[in-house]
């Protein structure tokens, strides 16, 4: 059976998924460190990726290549534009992810891929520059999930940066730019790595902050990665009738 692949940037992210595993062990595989494990009959492995778009993609590739997943699902905080109605401790599912600044700025402001003529996909007939589609298989059956089991799971676009909105300005104009609700620094490059590859691709965040001017007494990180990590883990649940939870 081809496993469900979990990926996120920082051990913290993935730390309750990993405790929830049955028959897990922990391995290194072309120098990144994952875990693999079970929830029920469902094989399911881990992955802490790193930091950023390179990190991200360099983990995704590797996954996928060595166990031909039937879903990848990218997972860890993000932090919430304001004016999006999110919240710190919110659930979200991105329904599209962003290479939010990919692009060139010349004379009259910045301008996207599209702009310069710069596919970052071509598949299957299509073309795709900045807005990188997310499973929607995936996506709704999360949604129905959510609905059925009752938790608030909110849902919108989410943009990836190499550089994070520090000021509420800069933020509000990522936000405008790309009808965007939050931004993170890796879910671009593992949803560009998973349509490059053809796999399904979900991605479920917690909010940990605001988008305004930074102040990380505000932050609330723990509640962010818990709530997200829950979620994630009641979906892969639901996929196996017998769910076993044990700690690796």
């Amino acid at each position: 059976m081809k496993p469900i692949i979990i990926i996120a940037a920082v051990p913290r992210e993935l730390d309750l998924l990993e405790e929830a595993l049955g028959s897990c062990r922990q391995l290194l595989t072309s120098g990144q460190a994952v875990v693999e494990g079970t929830i029920g009959n469902l094989p399911v492995v881990s992955c802490v990726g790193g930091v950023g778009k390179v990190n991200a993609a360099a983990a995704t590739a590797l996954m996928i290549e060595r166990y031909q997943p039937r879903l990848v699902i990218s997972t860890g905080c993000a932090g919430a534009y304001v004016g999006s109605g999110l919240a710190v401790g919110d659930l979200v599912l991105a329904t599209d992810e962003v290479l939010a600044d990919e692009g060139v700025l010349v004379g009259d402001g910045w301008k996207d891929l599209r702009y310069m003529n710069l596919p970052s996909v071509r598949r299957d007939g299509e073309t795709f520059y900045n807005v990188l589609p997310l499973s929607r298989r995936a996506s709704e059956r999360a949604m129905e999930l959510a609905e059925r089991e009752k938790n608030a799971l909110h849902r919108g676009v989410s943009v990836t940066v190499s550089t994070c909105s520090g000021t509420g300005e800069y933020g509000a104009e990522l936000s405008r730019r790309w009808n965007a609700v939050m931004e993170n620094m890796e879910g671009a490059a593992v949803a560009q790595v998973c349509l490059r590859a053809g796999v399904e691709c979900l991605e479920i965040r917690g909010i940990s902050n605001l988008v305004e001017e930074r102040d990380l007494t505000k932050w609330d990180f723990g509640r962010a990665v818990e709530v997200a990590q829950r979620f994630v883990l009641l979906y892969l649940q639901q996929r196996d009738s017998s769910p076993v939870v044990c700690r690796c």
